[in-house]
């Protein structure tokens, strides 16, 4: 790898993927045109069993549901509170009455969308959950970047190699040397830009030939902070110019 992987992540296009499942045509062109101009990127389905096999593949950073394609619309979203990637996704639902809405308050939907949809009460809804859909992003982001980094495992000699990505749950580490998943080892490197070293218990989640895959089991409070905020920056520099605006609102809610 080249220095090259230490600057900022290419631009992307979107703040975060939205799975929205509806059958209705007027309802995907008005919530697609909001989430157009807050830079959110959707993933339209009108089948619920295609919708189910996505959350199954896909992380979505929101999930929106519209109770118009019936009573398969809980599965829905019942399958994004038990899904391992997706239960943390902000969840939408798009009612057409009262007790709609009061069922899927109960469900788990952090936001229902009412019919008559308009483009105020869809923005207004989008506006205040850009946030959290802000946050979930950064939950999951890999941000590519090559800095030496040390595994430590008494009495085993210590492991050098170099980073690939870091996220706030774990790193990827390019190293000829093999660990099986489950080892517990300590991890350390220190962040672009920052004196503080992280020194971090992490156990092996995945290794091949050339890379090993560590999950953080005990990140400190002050060291989660400090990560959260270089992960933010390096998130908002991947953005474009318009998105980064909203970003830098949002982040500060």
């Amino acid at each position: 790898m080249s220095n090259a992987n230490a600057a900022a992540p290419a631009p992307s296009e979107t703040v975060g993927g939205v799975l929205l499942v509806s059958n209705d045509a007027a309802t995907i062109e008005q919530l697609r045109e909001s989430m157009r101009q807050l830079a959110m990127s959707p993933e339209i389905c009108a089948d619920v069993h295609i919708a189910l096999h996505l959350l199954d593949q896909r992380k979505f950073e929101a999930v929106m549901v519209d109770l118009q394609v019936g009573g398969q619309a809980s599965r829905i979203l019942e399958k994004v509170r038990l899904s391992p990637s997706n239960r943390t996704a902000v969840l939408f639902t798009i009612s057409s009455t009262d007790a709609e809405t009061a069922s899927a308050f109960k469900a788990g939907s952090h936001f229902v969308l009412t019919r008559p949809l308009s483009p105020a009460s869809i923005d207004r809804n989008l506006k205040v959950a850009y946030g959290l859909i802000v946050r979930e992003r950064r939950r999951y982001f890999r941000c590519p970047v090559e800095i030496p980094a040390t595994i430590c495992k008494p009495p085993t000699p210590e492991i050098h190699g170099r980073t690939v990505n870091i996220s706030e749950g774990g790193i990827a580490i390019a190293t000829p040397v093999s660990l099986g998943p489950g080892v517990k080892v300590l991890v350390q490197f220190t962040l672009p830009g920052h004196e503080t070293s992280f020194a971090v218990d992490a156990t092996i989640c995945w290794c091949n030939e050339t890379y090993l895959g560590l999950q953080f089991t005990s990140l400190t409070p002050d060291l989660t902070s400090e990560l959260q905020e270089w992960l933010s920056r390096r998130l908002e520099q991947s953005l474009p110019q318009s998105v980064a605006d909203k970003f830098r609102k949002s982040d500060g809610v």
